[in-house]
């Protein structure tokens, strides 16, 4: 009796294979005020993010968590604000910030709180703006057109140089990998026997079938290829 794939096992969203959420500090996204502002009071490292996370005291006593900006520091005044004031740290809409300029933490509906460039020290690059649009570039190189009111932050999002260090350790990449509830080391299906995947077993490590297979191919054989309009070399 063959046993059940790792991504099954996986999908159940069980016991090694939960994140563990109740590690990470809380939700990072932008609140709803247009014209607040408020000081850092203290920046936190967060298992969840790759970037530091900032908890800022609002003018109205609140604590918010906030993605980190590079060169951001305890006691730096930040402004949520529908102005043209492009110091970094500040969240303005995309549409008053200038041509030129990078940002992160980008929304992608307006008010949904920022959902784009959040890793450890990337950013977008502001490109062009139109009546009602701007076109941001961004770290992929692709370029993007969002509504002009949709949130961003001024500034390059901390934490870069993070992959500068090598892990040197197969163990330490797991336990960074496990913080964030992915999976490391990845086998692949041709190492493994036959009792564990599709793909195992044999003389020598090849498929032996054909790779792809059907959108409703029962869960234990749904690996590979699948439903593939066309496969091999082009």
């Amino acid at each position: 009796m063959g046993k059940r794939l790792i991504q099954q096992r996986r999908g159940r969203g069980k016991g090694k294979f939960k994140a563990p959420s109740h590690n990470y500090i809380g939700e990072i996204k932008y609140i709803h005020e247009k014209e607040i502002k408020g000081v850092v009071e203290e920046i936190l490292h967060d298992p969840g993010h790759t970037s530091p996370v900032a908890r800022i005291r609002l003018e109205n006593n609140k604590k918010i968590l906030f993605l980190a900006s590079e060169g951001m520091q305890v006691g730096q005044e930040i402004r949520f604000t529908e102005r043209k004031e492009c110091e970094i740290g500040n969240v303005l809409p995309i549409g008053k910030i200038p041509e030129g300029y990078p940002v992160y933490n980008i929304e992608l509906m307006p008010g949904d709180g920022g959902k784009l460039v959040r890793a450890g020290g990337s950013y977008a690059t502001v490109v062009s703006h139109d009546a009602k649009k701007t076109v941001i570039q961004l770290p992929s190189g692709q370029f993007k057109t969002l509504d002009s009111s949709c949130r961003a932050t001024v500034g390059v999002s901390a934490g870069g140089g993070r992959k500068d260090k090598p892990f040197v350790k197969a163990g330490k990449k797991f336990f960074a990998f496990r913080a964030r509830g992915k999976q490391y080391p990845i086998v692949r299906g041709v190492a493994m026997n036959p009792v564990a995947h599709p793909h195992g077993g044999g003389s020598h490590q090849h498929i032996g079938k054909p790779s792809t297979v059907k959108r409703g191919a029962p869960p234990g054989r749904k690996v590979g290829s699948i439903a593939a309009d066309r496969s091999g070399r082009k």
